[in-house]
């Protein structure tokens, strides 16, 4: 056995897997708090060189620069409050220098992440099909929290996505690779024309192209079958808190409400990751004809 190869064994994986998901995790919370401003930042340089502008000089800033620091009193955080769930657990949510309150969503993710990759591990073992879906995993959380929060679905992060689901079945990892080129260009055509029919009728987008390239991620994982399967339940899921959110909103039902699909899109792929064999046993009139 290896130096390492008792990392490999059934009853290790899984809690190494956990260990480092909730360290992925962390890293996480900085994707979803810096990529928005990153693009935001790049979109304001590009609208003042095409207004011959030259664009101010802005200090650095990009997922390692600079330093992690509170948001209400500017401190950096220390190395051992960067420490997943613990240290947020341990510092009973509130910073260390001000008592500025530090949102669950820190630790909620950390979590996602670390119990995400450790079933992917206990699921499939060691290979490609455990790392395939960790990566999965990981890279739909921080593509859920960025559109709930901000209404974007990030080229940096879908497009990555959906030509490492192209690769990991390049030896059938998921499904073959012809259901995994199919299952990515089925999926975009799907939202696509939709939303097309939609513009034709309202004269506006009913949804971003950022929806049509996550959907196209999980066909390129999970192949043409089980596209249907998480459009269903992407739909109803979205029904449900898409409607209590309308109505929650302003207290009343309000039809303006920004309805972001992408995180039901995310939370449909993970349990068709999972769990979308034995629901479409089940469940065998989801099942494309033929």
């Amino acid at each position: 056995m290896s130096a390492f190869g008792w990392l490999a064994q059934p009853a290790v994986l899984p809690w190494a897997a956990l260990l480092v998901g909730m360290c992925i995790g962390s890293f996480l919370n900085v994707v979803i708090h810096r990529l928005p401003r990153m693009m935001e930042r790049e979109w304001q340089a590009q609208c003042a060189e095409l207004a011959g502008q030259t664009p101010s000089p802005q200090p650095r800033y990009n997922l390692m620069t600079p330093r992690s620091a509170c948001p209400a009193c500017g401190r950096r955080i220390a190395a051992w409050h960067n420490v997943p769930i613990f240290s947020w657990l341990s510092l009973r949510g509130r910073c260390a220098a001000c008592s500025a309150r530090i949102s669950f969503q820190y630790p909620l993710v950390e979590l996602l992440a670390g119990l995400g990759a450790a079933y992917a591990a206990w699921r499939f073992g060691p290979g490609l099909a455990a790392l395939g879906a960790a990566l999965f995993v990981w890279f739909t959380l921080a593509l859920a929290f960025i559109d709930q929060e901000t209404g974007y679905l990030p080229d940096d992060l879908t497009l990555p996505l959906v030509w490492i689901g192209l690769i990991v079945n390049l030896n059938g990892a998921f499904v073959p690779l012809r259901d995994a080129v199919i299952g990515a260009a089925a999926a975009y055509l799907f939202l696509w024309s939709i939303n097309a029919a939609f513009r034709a009728l309202r004269g506006v987008d009913g949804m971003g192209y950022g929806d049509f390239k996550l959907y196209a991620a999980v066909g390129a994982f999970l192949g043409w079958k089980l596209l249907p399967l998480v459009i269903l339940l992407s739909s109803l899921v979205g029904l449900v808190f898409g409607t209590l959110q309308m109505v929650s909103a302003r207290g009343g039902w309000d039809w303006k409400f920004k309805f972001h699909f992408g995180p039901y899109l995310a939370f449909a792929g993970i349990i068709a990751m999972f769990w979308g064999a034995q629901i479409m046993q089940r469940f065998p009139a989801l099942r494309f004809a033929g």
